[in-house]
């Protein structure tokens, strides 16, 4: 038996109805307001149970398919390749652009399987359960994508996020055990349909990737009813581990409108959710595959996630008690980020402690945007870093999507750099990068960074990167957009994007740019081509012929351009800044806005930039750019109406 129970009543009061913390299994589940007292995982029979659903689907669909198993934290529990599968696939925007990643032919099959894996499992939640298709819905240059002059999806660019470069998501041991987390992903987050999470009792275990079409595209069109086979095969192999059908995409809306979680239903598959096909004899199709990496071939039982083996714990002492706040851990339950003092000295243990635990009360007190039941508490990861890019703390709050993390430290170091008086210098510094191109196809080959950051100064007709001005995530993101004012079509670019004849989801710009040769020489290394990434995205170019990138030394995990980091001042001095990932983009901005504010209005040393520093009081083309965008009326326990005004 799973028993449950309500937090305290001194975290708002937010188990209101039973309701909100009862359930279990396809029709309910907790909600992320409740404690499971036994952690949930994937044992080996049930990952072995997920991939004969998959390959009993696939056999009657009479094709050939990889099928990757991951846990909540993105160990690969299993790759499985079926002998009549494809070894590789080809990145495909259906916009035949020539730039970035579009166009890449050679993809290893099972690292494309492994990124829609991990996609499904890391944006899905107690509250929230996501697919790839919901990615692909909210990565494009539309919200919703084909809608004319509509703004770009409300989490433009995080497909570029738990990157194989990453100095912050850990990497396969090679032991016998999974391991802690959050992993790494072979290609970031992943917008083609074929990616689910995986649930038992009402919680995220894991997700399982397929890829069978040769193909690592995106979703154009969602005002139609695609059958992918991919899809079909996913779906499939979810059954008994399906999330909840109230927490799923299309039960939750975003600026008015629903998302979309998957085309296709267990009734449209061939097995019809009816599978009697065992793993033993599912393995006469194929067999168990080892991915460099990644694993083994063999099967692993997946974390408990909330305890130490999964690199997730309770911060149930000293600063942090009672605010119902989690950090990362090692092994051995040590934390990996404690606060401490910022390598450049500018921020002390003691304001980077204040900053994480202002941060997690607003959070607390937040009505989430994302997440079911409707007026659940808002979960997200809050991270410090200091002027270097160095993580200074990390603290989140319960059941917060994993891909979070990742993402909030992304968007910290973004506001930081761009608002850094070194970033110009750096872009220079970073010299260039040439595109692996198909033959024949349009499209700058070479991009010089520097570039970048000219375009920048042309448009805002000053030096727009030498410490002049303050950029929240959300201010960069619009320089980002391949339109700008974002949204309105036949505008030329922004300056940190690419012309739209050339931008895509798999090439956005600058952000994309600045790790384009990590990505590129991790797909050779799954090629047996040459060595893997180093350990971080960061540093010179790579020792692949023709590579010239030098990756900032903040960016030691990417840059992030949408909504949710500030940079923190003492006085007119940058100190460091905060980055936020949780349930919405505008929560995100107030909690990581007012987490700075609250702890400079405690601590008196520190705070948010100087009004008249941020770029949002500069009239650029008659367009005013975004600092943050808070929600209106966005508590649970105030009526407030505009907590964000006047600060």
């Amino acid at each position: 038996m799973i028993r449950r129970r309500c937090l305290p009543e001194f975290l708002l009061g937010l188990c209101l109805t039973l309701s909100s913390c009862g359930g279990g299994g396809p029709s309910g589940g907790c909600s992320g307001n409740c404690q499971q007292d036994i952690p949930q995982r994937l044992e080996i029979a049930e990952v072995q149970t997920v991939i004969a659903q998959a390959v009993a689907e696939a056999q009657a669909q009479k094709v050939g398919a990889v099928i990757a198993v991951t846990d909540r934290v993105g160990n690969v529990l299993a790759v499985f390749k079926m002998s009549n599968a494809r070894n590789s696939v080809t990145v495909d925007s259906q916009r035949d652009t020539g730039t970035g990643l579009d166009g890449l032919g050679v993809v290893p099959s099972p690292l494309a399987a492994i990124a829609k894996a991990i996609t499904g499992a890391y944006l899905s939640s107690e509250g929230n359960a996501f697919s790839t298709r919901t990615a692909s819905q909210i990565v494009q240059e539309h919200f919703n994508p084909g809608e004319l002059g509509q703004p770009g999806g409300p989490l433009f660019g995080v497909q570029f996020s738990s990157l194989p470069c990453s100095d912050f998501n850990t990497r396969y041991s090679g032991g016998a055990i999974a391991d802690i987390g959050p992993k790494r992903s072979p290609l970031g987050l992943s917008a083609d349909p074929g990616g689910f999470p995986l649930y038992k009792n009402g919680t995220v275990v894991g997700g399982v990737g397929i890829i069978s079409d040769g193909f690592y595209s995106l979703d154009l069109d969602i005002t139609d009813r695609d059958r992918s086979v991919d899809e079909l095969i996913a779906i499939a192999a979810t059954a008994g581990f399906d999330a909840p059908a109230d927490r799923r995409a299309d039960r939750i809306t975003v600026g008015g409108k629903t998302l979309r979680y998957t085309d296709v239903e267990t009734a449209d598959t061939l097995t019809g959710g009816r599978n009697t096909l065992s793993f033993s004899a599912a393995g006469a199709s194929g067999a168990l595959e080892a991915v460099g990496g990644y694993s083994a071939a063999t099967i692993l039982a997946g974390t408990d996630f909330g305890t130490a083996q999964s690199g997730y714990a309770a911060a149930t002492e000293g600063a942090f008690s009672g605010l119902d706040a989690f950090r990362l851990v090692n092994a051995d339950g040590t934390p990996r980020y404690p606060p401490r003092a910022g390598s450049d000295g500018l921020l002390s243990a003691t304001e980077v402690t204040e900053l994480l635990k202002d941060g997690i009360a607003v959070a607390n007190r937040t009505r989430a945007q994302i997440r079911r039941p409707l007026g659940s508490q808002m979960r997200g990861s809050f991270v410090v870093v200091d002027t270097k890019g160095a993580i200074l703390g990390v603290l989140r709050t319960r059941d917060a999507p994993v891909f979070g993390t990742d993402v909030a430290l992304q968007k910290a170091r973004t506001a930081m750099f761009l608002s850094s008086p070194g970033a110009a210098a750096a872009l220079q510094a970073a010299g260039s990068v040439t595109y692996i191109k198909p033959q024949g196809s349009p499209g700058d080959a070479t991009i010089q960074f520097a570039d970048y950051s000219r375009a920048m100064t042309a448009l805002i007709g000053v030096n727009a990167l030498d410490g002049t001005y303050a950029y929240g995530a959300r201010s960069i993101g619009n320089f980002e957009r391949p339109f700008f004012p974002d949204g309105i079509d036949g505008y030329p670019n922004g300056p940190l994007s690419k012309p739209y004849a050339q931008w895509s989801p798999f090439s956005t710009g600058l952000q994309l740019d600045l790790v384009y040769e990590r990505i590129a020489q991790h797909v050779l290394f799954g090629l047996g081509a040459g060595p893997d990434v180093g350990p971080s995205c960061a540093g010179p170019p790579g020792p692949v012929a023709g590579f010239n990138t030098t990756v900032p030394a903040a960016l030691g995990d990417g840059l992030q351009i949408f909504a949710g980091g500030v940079p923190i001042y003492r006085g007119s001095q940058l100190i460091g800044a905060v980055g936020v990932s949780g349930d919405g983009i505008d929560q995100d901005d107030m909690v990581a806005f007012l987490g700075v504010y609250n702890a400079g209005q405690t601590l008196g040393t520190l705070g948010n930039a100087p009004i008249a520093r941020r770029i949002d009081q500069l009239n650029i083309q008659g367009q005013k750019v975004r600092y943050v965008e808070c929600p209106q009326a966005p508590f649970l326990d105030s009526n407030e109406q505009a907590p964000c005004d006047g600060k």
